[in-house]
This record gives structure tokens, sequence and C-alpha cells, in this order.
């Protein structure tokens, strides 16, 4: 099966149901799947005559944020066998110079904001031959570099089809190349394919048990271009014939919610983190709430707060990181399947997920259906890289032998993740392999354990925990760099922000009592407070790597 049979699968068994609802101009639009197909036919036909793509031979780049025009323009070409390169709209110039120049991509779909970028790079863009502008008011048939400007509009054609017909994509045909973000170096394209994402939509259902079908509606907030969002939010509505639904826009998410009221949302511990704290804030600042858990009951307060989520929220999915324990026992109580997954680009992306049931907080589940995992290299504590089998797996880098021998220990897939495994087959992540600081006793401290025990505080909102040295002193020491939580801080201080010296001195002082909670070998040396939130990629992690280096003495 290819993602492209899945939606003609959609369209011959349920051709009138919804399958898009968005917000057009302040107006809710909804489309069907017989009218997503023809949709899908008309834009194809204009990509393949209009630019003379050739499948299997040629790649094409997104640059768009989420709409149905971003689901269309991708079916359009990489269910004709054209892979597709999705591209972060918030890069900046140089990195989709690099990016769109590693792909070779030979027509780039973007808007109106994205042509300055586009009239900057795609003169130094040899290969590029076509810009297709979605919206605005664009000088229809110029020329930037080699590149002629086509409107959507006018590209696409009406009752068309013909080419689409012609050009099938096979299963083994590359749908995607998904850059990584490139923290190690140069971002590397990930060469996916029709059935690493079918098959990994598949195993991650049926691994945790979902009963999600057509009647299901899935929210979209989190960006398509990542490979979490594009598996779940895209590829899992095509697998059960359920509805896609678009926010607005980020501001409008909480509203947006209740107005659309779906049955599944997938997350990063982050956005969770911002509607627990909207549950909280409404409980308190509702008297009826306040009264009733007053006297115990429990269940009308829980029963409200799912109404203001839109009343039929069955199925949280989270990756990305790990969710905060007081969240996901906050939605738990709410009936609502908390669901955690683990993966990586390169594994189309999921890898492991728990069941609706598991009851271990802080595993990251079992494989995938059809997944294999291994431990490499386990230490006396059962600790090894985690390493991954299985028909998810990417093909290798595009254009990139090096790295993708680099990437893979014979058939396995190394993930750098270090991972314990349990007597039940749950997975534990550890921390990353590069991440690891190493002291001078030589023992391992994992980041991640370091900052889970310090986030808990109240009075810290961002912590990243980083090895660094002391002059030429052999090994590293465990430093902190946090940002205070400045609303905590008001609340202690009668609704004003302390001075900035004692807000400073008190940050320091709770990130050293949390850490004291850990082994001595483990416990912060060194804490410097942030005057701004940490750096964070698209979906929510913070960016270790930016902060390499920057308590070294």
């Amino acid at each position: 099966m290819t993602i492209r049979g899945l939606l003609e699968k959609n369209v011959a068994e349920r051709p009138e149901r919804n399958a898009l609802t968005w917000c057009d101009n302040k107006t809710w639009m909804h489309r069907s799947w017989r009218e997503y197909l023809a949709r899908v036919r008309d834009v194809a036909e204009g990509y393949g005559t209009r630019f003379e793509l050739k499948p299997r031979e040629e790649n094409v780049a997104i640059i768009l944020g989420n709409s149905p025009t971003w689901l269309e323009v991708y079916l359009a070409q990489s269910g004709a066998g054209v892979s597709v390169v999705p591209l972060d709209p918030k890069l900046h110039d140089a990195e989709v110079e690099y990016i769109l120049a590693d792909s070779e991509a030979v027509v780039v779909t973007t808007d109106v904001h994205h042509l300055k970028m586009m009239m900057n790079i795609a003169p130094r863009l040899p290969k590029l031959r076509g810009i297709v502008c979605v919206d605005g008011v664009i000088n229809e048939g110029q020329s930037i570099g080699r590149a002629k400007v086509v409107g959507f509009e006018r590209l696409r054609v009406s009752g068309g089809g013909a080419w689409y017909d012609a050009n099938v994509a096979k299963e083994d045909d590359v749908a995607s190349i998904i850059y990584t973000s490139g923290t190690t170096g140069k971002p590397k394209g990930a060469m996916l394919t029709h059935s690493n994402f079918v098959t990994d939509i598949d195993g991650a259902f049926k691994t945790f048990d979902a009963d999600i079908d057509e009647n299901d509606s899935f929210l979209t907030v989190l960006p398509l271009f990542h490979a979490f969002s594009f598996t779940v939010n895209f590829c899992g509505p095509l697998y059960v014939g359920g509805e896609s639904l678009f926010v607005e826009s980020l501001r409008t998410v909480g509203r947006d919610i209740q107005l659309l009221k779906p049955s599944v949302l997938a997350s990063v511990p982050l956005l969770c983190e911002k509607l627990y704290d909207k549950i909280q804030d409404g409980i308190q600042s509702s008297k009826v709430a306040r009264a009733l858990l007053a006297i115990g009951l429990r269940g009308p307060v829980m029963h409200m707060v799912l109404q203001k989520l839109g009343g039929r929220l069955r199925y949280m999915i989270t990756g990305g990181a790990p969710c905060p324990k007081h969240v996901l026992e906050c939605f738990r109580k709410l009936h609502v399947n908390f669901v955690e997954g683990y993966g990586l680009t390169e594994c189309a992306p999921v890898v492991s997920v728990t069941s609706s049931k598991c009851t271990k907080i802080g595993t990251i589940g079992s494989p995938c259906a059809g997944v294999e995992v291994r431990l490499a290299d386990k230490n006396e504590s059962g600790v090894g890289e985690l390493q991954v089998k299985g028909p998810n797996v990417m093909k290798g880098y595009f254009h990139n032998e090096k790295a993708t021998k680099e990437a893979f220990d014979g058939e396995w897939l190394a993930t750098g993740d270090l991972a314990s495994i349990d007597e039940d087959g749950l997975i534990t992540i550890r921390g990353r392999k590069k991440a690891l600081i190493v002291n001078r006793e030589g023992k391992n401290i994992y980041p991640e354990e370091v900052e889970n025990v310090i986030g808990k505080d109240s009075a810290i909102q961002d912590v990243v925990v980083v090895g660094y040295t002391v002059g030429g002193d052999p090994g590293e020491k465990v430093g902190a760099i946090v940002y205070p939580n400045e609303d905590w801080f008001k609340e202690q201080n009668g609704g004003k922000l302390p001075d900035w010296a004692e807000v400073e001195k008190a940050a320091v002082k709770h990130a050293q009592e949390r850490s004291a909670e850990l082994a001595d070998y483990k416990r912060v040396r060194k804490v410097v407070v942030w005057k701004e939130p940490l750096e964070r990629t698209s979906i929510g992690k913070v960016r270790r790597v930016a902060y390499k280096g920057k308590l070294d003495e």
C-alpha cells in the first residue's frame, strides 16, 4: 500500500464523507474524500505537464504552513512517484538554500511570504526550474534565476488527471526526503518510502491497541513537515478514513478544540503542558468547580474540563520528549487515552509506543508491530545504544553513502539513544549517546535524568543540563542552564516580579536543591540563569547543542 493508495481506498469506500475541515478567511470549510482526490488529480496535472516532472528521477520541495493545500501538493507529486522534500517555513535563507541544493529540488511550492527568500537564493540553484506560489499577488510568469514563478490556481488543471493516472507511485518509491535538524553537522536527507510510512502508522496503531476508525477526527496542530506530525496527522486519517481538522492558527488552538471537537490530538509535551495549565487556570477561576472539588465531587469537574476540550477527545498521542507525570495523570483522569511514543526521522518516525493501558510511567512502551529493537554495547546497568530494524527504517541518506554507512550497524539502524529494556519488554530512554556526560571517575551521567528532576520545580520553567570542563582537568562536571518561571515568582511576590538578582539567586538555589535528590556524582556543580526562554526545535525540544560549551571555564 502507498500513501496514494490510502487516499484512493477512502474515495472508494466513503466518497461523500468529510475528509478535511479548515478555516479560510474566518469561514470554516469542508471537503469530501471525492473532492479531495479530484483536487489532487487537478494539481498533479499542472505540476506534471507545466514542469515535465520525471517520477523516480527528480525531487520537489514544499515550504508551507499547515493547510489542505499542503496535503494536495504533497499527494499530487509523491502519489505520482516524485519525491517530496518538506521544509520548515521558519528556516533561514542559508538553511533553505543548502537543503534545496543538496536535494536537487527542481520545483518549490511556497507562499508569497517566502518569495523574497526565493529571489535571494534561486539564482544560485541551477536545477530549480519552477516556483509555485499558493497565495498573494504575484508577477505571473516572471523568472527568478532559471525558475518560472507560477500561481497555484493557474497551475491547477480542472478535470485533469491523465498525468496522475499515467504515473503511479510504488511501495518502494521514496515518498519524502526529510532533512534532519543537523545538530551534529550539515542536515542529511532521510529517504523514506511509501511503505515506510504506511507500515509505521499500521504498526503504531496496532501496538497501542487503538480503536480509531472513520468516525474519529484528528486535530492538526504540529507542523506537517515534521515526520511525527506527517505520520500521525496526515497518514493517520488516511489509514483509518478519519477526518483531518486544521486549527486556524497556534493562537486559536484552545478555541478551535472546543469548536472542532477532535477525538485524536497529536502533540508534543510542551503543548500538553500548556493545555494542562489552561485546565488548572479554568478550575481555579470557576467558583462552581472549586466548590465541587471542596466537597469531593471530582467527576462533574472532570466532565466540565472535557467539554472545554470539545467533549470528544479520546486519544492524546505525544512524542519528541518525555511528558511530565502530572500532565499525563491529569489527562488519564479525564479518561483520555494518553499514548507516548518514541521515534526518529529515519524510522518514519515511530519506533515504539505505550499502549493506552500501560501503567508504567516513564517508559516509551514496546516496539511497534513489525519493528525489532536491540541494545548494543550494554553496560553493567543494562544500558546500551538502542538499535532498530524493520519496514519503517529509511532507505538511507540522499546522495550521502558515507553518512548512511555510519548510521547503520550491519542491518540495524543505530539511533544514538541510550536505553534499557525491562522484563515486560518496555523501553526506557536513558540519554543521548553524544549528550552523555562522563566525569573524571568515569561515571556516566544522563543529562535527561537530571533535567527531569530539576524541571519538576515550580520555580524553573526551562532547563538544559550539559557537561562542562574546567581548565585542563580531565572529565566533565555537571552544569545546568535554567530559565526561571516568572509567573511563579510573581505569585510569590504579590503579583510583582522581584529584582532580577533576587530571581537569579533563588533559581540557582532551587535547581541545586532539586539536584540534591540525585546521587552525589549526578548533582549540578554550576547553575547559570538565562534571562530568556531556552532555544527549542520545531517540535519543542530544547536545542542542547546550542548550549554545549557555554559553561566551560
